[in-house]
């Protein structure tokens, strides 16, 4: 499969999710995203209005994260996460699932999790586009059978993608990216430690449509000295 730099660009979430990033980051974050070209920006949901605000007319997508870090909201809360968010103009929600029911194997409560969000979220009145909903693992605290049990009640629930962390604990790895593509019929979302060209090309080469990082920057500068040292060939 040969890489793009049209398409390596779309397919990066540029991240800012630091607790202590304030208005200038964002605004410093977004013009990148716009000069560079990367497909969306990921954000705290305090920052999505802004964000909006400041792509409006670009195609530069507002994504946000719903549950973060850990997923233990209550489902009304969540519910009311990603209205908001929609409200305030994103048009991609990460969802943190509740890894207890997933671990308690109550599948039940699991998939009304993901479905009521999912459903709240693309069926908002306020929605300015299409909502993609991408539901978050934290593939580093999952056995394969959890992911494997995750990926399919995700698809069953209506979300578009899975993600595998928020990089609060370990990142993405090869073998989670390709566990989970093989899983269900949903694209897949890497991230979390993804710095560099050879970072990306193997969450790529994985199965991953989606890269959510803060290096895009960096990515794309190592792609093109891989293409210039004759590394990699396009």
């Amino acid at each position: 499969m040969r890489i793009t730099e049209d398409y390596l660009k779309s397919i990066i979430d540029s991240t800012l999710l630091k607790p202590s990033a304030i208005p200038k980051d964002v605004e410093l974050l977004c013009d990148e995203a716009v000069m560079i070209g990367f497909g969306a920006v990921c954000i705290r949901p305090d920052d999505v209005n802004y964000s909006s605000m400041l792509l409006h007319g670009t195609d530069v997508a507002v994504c946000t994260v719903v549950g973060f870090p850990w997923g233990i909201q209550k489902i009304k809360s969540k519910i009311n996460e990603a209205y908001d968010a929609v409200c305030d103009g994103a048009t991609e929600i990460d969802m943190v699932l509740n890894r207890a029911y997933l671990k308690s194997q109550d599948y039940s409560m699991l998939e009304t999790e993901i479905k009521s969000v999912t459903n709240n979220a693309k069926n908002c009145v306020h929605a300015k586009d299409d909502v993609i909903v991408k539901v978050i693992l934290e593939t580093d605290k999952l056995t394969d059978d959890e992911i494997i049990e995750a990926c399919k009640i995700s698809e069953q629930a209506g979300a578009d993608f899975v993600k595998t962390s928020t990089g609060a604990y370990g990142g993405a790895t090869e073998h989670h990216v390709k566990l989970m593509k093989q899983s269900c019929n949903l694209e897949v979302k890497a991230s979390g430690g993804i710095r560099d060209w050879d970072d990306a090309y193997k969450m790529i080469m994985a199965g991953a449509t989606r890269l959510g990082t803060s290096g895009g920057a960096n990515i794309l500068k190592t792609y093109h000295n891989a293409i210039r040292l004759g590394s990699y060939v396009i």
